[in-house]
């Protein structure tokens, strides 16, 4: 309990017990004159009495002429009449006495008075922290923040890899944080907002606990959501009672993770309810312009969906700097990897590049958790280290999906997958710029997949040229290209294939401008940049003539045409390294690189596809 809360609590105890001790101070120090009863009857008999107030215990009474000594009201108990009598008879002199209730009186008024005091305190006031029941009206306008303190955060830089430039540009902060006055001493002011973007698992969230550490101040976070409420002016009472408490424990850093949910552009809401958001959002932009930067507090937010914030959140003079967390590449994802396996066990001939070359697009959270998955397969096999196969089991186990062993499939099945997948591997080691296959299997995994083909890129990439494309998708088309040359039919294994396959000649068509017939045109907009086309949320509409839309499927369809000739055609022209290959993988159930090779040198040897494209 605070101390302020403990001392009411003291006076309202005080303040009780005073009313009565006042209360019975004032009757006691009244003129009455407290007499037997006996007498009272004689008073009666002299008819002395000139009034009498009658109570249930007591009778007040006034008399006509008091003497000079005598007070001129009189008090005195109630007895019992019959005994009263019977003792009048005899001469005796008696008095009534009331039974002393004092100690009762204000036990009865200061012990539940204390009690309800102690249920407010601790029911009352403990459900208004967790937002329950009354409690949580209470504190409805409350921010949620959690506040960690500067020995709470125990995050610092060196716990941060592979996103070596937005460090860079965060470590400025840190130093104004430090040292506001020097960071400034020419006129230079830190920007008021910070906003970090990039894919979901790259790190924003860890990069802003990281600055607080380093700087050694406290650590206020929250989450967008957190600000959004049915009951409208919520939002705003947080967001002004977050930045009073920033205000207090100054120098400090806010952190507001997924801004979206509180910033998004107004006017966008199309199923209602935006009043209550546009307020929140409101408030949120007169505060970042109210505060100072120079009072040493620093608003850091993170998002995966820029392009949906509000223009006014973006402009400068709020958040002026935003920091991109993009996938690290391959030196980025090893020294991920060396921060992540600090803790655990490494065999010897585990070399950390090798497993950040089989992990392309990997973010620091996918990398987190493949460590624990080797480690965990390591553990299962009672191995003393995590070896380099380990780590491959566990990127198949991430990207593929579990083993299904158990799954049985019939041998007619288990034919047709095997050419399936083989047929992508072939098609793959023939044609040139793609991927090295890395292993075939025909063990399902996952949901869906009955069988599988890794392929490993040697090296990151960052654009394609359009060969490269074309070669893309005749690997993809090259399973149901084998169906058709071997068993005469197709099956519906290549599902996941086509829908690829097709999503790629559509971008080809549509945004890359690669068709010669539709030109150096784009007909769509870009996805969202770090979460992808979204499932559920329409696309723009079409921005073309139905003309246009027929010649955009026309040429999709032809694209795909393409590519599955020319599947077919490396594929009949290695018909027997194709049913030698399927056998082999019906046999072992999976085939590596190294059993994949002899295969390969057999095809350059009869068809040098690959040496003739690349010398072109």
């Amino acid at each position: 309990m605070e101390r302020k809360t403990e001392i009411a609590v003291w006076y309202a105890i005080l303040a009780i017990t005073a009313v009565i001790f006042i209360q019975y101070f004032w009757i006691s120090s009244q003129h009455i004159e407290e007499i037997p009863y006996s007498k009272f009857e004689q008073l009666l008999k002299a008819g002395a009495v000139k009034d009498v107030e009658i109570g249930q215990d007591r009778i007040l009474g006034t008399l006509k002429e008091p003497a000079k000594d005598q007070k001129p009201h009189f008090s005195v108990v109630r007895v019992d009449p019959g005994v009263a009598e019977t003792l009048s008879r005899y001469g005796v002199e008696f008095k009534g006495v009331v039974d002393s209730n004092f100690l009762s009186t204000i036990l009865s008024w200061v012990i539940p008075s204390v009690i309800f005091v102690l249920i407010w305190m601790y029911a009352i006031r403990g459900m208004a922290e967790h937002g329950g029941m009354g409690g949580g009206l209470m504190a409805i306008g409350k921010s949620k923040a959690k506040i960690y303190v500067e020995s709470d955060t125990k995050v610092t830089f060196a716990d941060v890899a592979g996103v070596d430039e937005a460090k860079e540009e965060l470590k400025e902060v840190v130093e104004f944080l430090k040292d506001p006055k020097a960071h400034g001493r020419l006129g230079a002011r830190i920007p008021k907002g910070l906003l970090l973007v990039g894919p979901p698992g790259t790190g924003k969230t860890l990069l802003a606990r990281a600055v607080a550490g380093e700087a050694g101040v406290s650590f206020l976070s929250i989450s967008g959501s957190e600000f959004v409420e049915m009951f409208v002016g919520v939002g705003a009472a947080r967001v002004r009672d977050l930045f009073e408490q920033a205000r207090k424990k100054a120098p400090c850093i806010i952190f507001i993770d997924e801004l979206d949910a509180l910033g998004r552009a107004r006017g966008t809401f199309l199923l209602g309810g935006h009043d209550e958001k546009e307020q929140t959002l409101n408030q949120l932009l007169a505060e970042l312009d109210g505060f100072d930067p120079r009072e040493g507090i620093v608003l850091l937010s993170a998002t995966n969906r820029p392009e949906i914030l509000d223009p006014a959140l973006l402009r400068a003079g709020r958040f002026d700097r935003q920091v991109l967390v993009d996938r690290p590449d391959k030196v980025g994802r090893a020294a991920i990897l060396k921060v992540h396996t600090r803790k655990v066990q490494l065999a010897d001939d585990t070399k950390l590049d090798e497993i950040a070359a089989l992990t392309p697009g990997f973010t620091g959270a996918d990398l987190a958790n493949l460590v624990n998955e080797a480690a965990l397969i390591a553990t299962r096999r009672n191995a003393e280290a995590i070896g380099l196969a380990d780590f491959t089991a566990a990127v198949e186990r991430i990207v593929a999906g579990l083993e299904k062993k158990s799954r049985l499939l019939n041998p007619d099945e288990r034919k047709v997958i095997a050419h399936h997948e083989m047929g992508h591997a072939l098609v793959a080691m023939a044609l040139p710029g793609t991927d090295p296959v890395h292993k075939v299997s025909i063990i399902p995994r996952g949901i869906g997949s009955l069988g599988y083909t890794i392929q490993r890129p040697t090296e990151d990439r960052y654009l394609m040229r359009q060969t490269e494309i074309e070669n893309k998708l005749a690997v993809l088309l090259a399973g149901r290209a084998a169906e058709r040359i071997c068993f005469s039919e197709i099956s519906t294994g290549a599902a996941d294939d086509l829908k690829k396959a097709t999503d790629i000649a559509r971008s080809v068509v549509t945004r890359f401008g690669m068709d010669e017939t539709l030109g150096n045109v784009s007909y769509e907009g870009e996805p969202s940049p770090f979460l992808g086309a979204l499932p559920g949320v329409p696309e723009t509409g079409p921005r073309y003539s139905e003309d246009t839309t027929h010649k955009i499927d026309e040429a999709v369809r032809a694209i795909i045409q393409k590519a599955f000739e020319r599947a077919t055609a490396i594929l009949k022209q290695h018909r027997e390294i194709l049913e030698q290959a399927a056998k082999r993988l019906l046999e072992r159930e999976t085939l590596d690189k190294t059993e994949l090779e002899p295969f390969a040198q057999r095809m350059r040897k009869k068809h040098p596809i690959r040496e003739e494209a690349t010398a072109a």
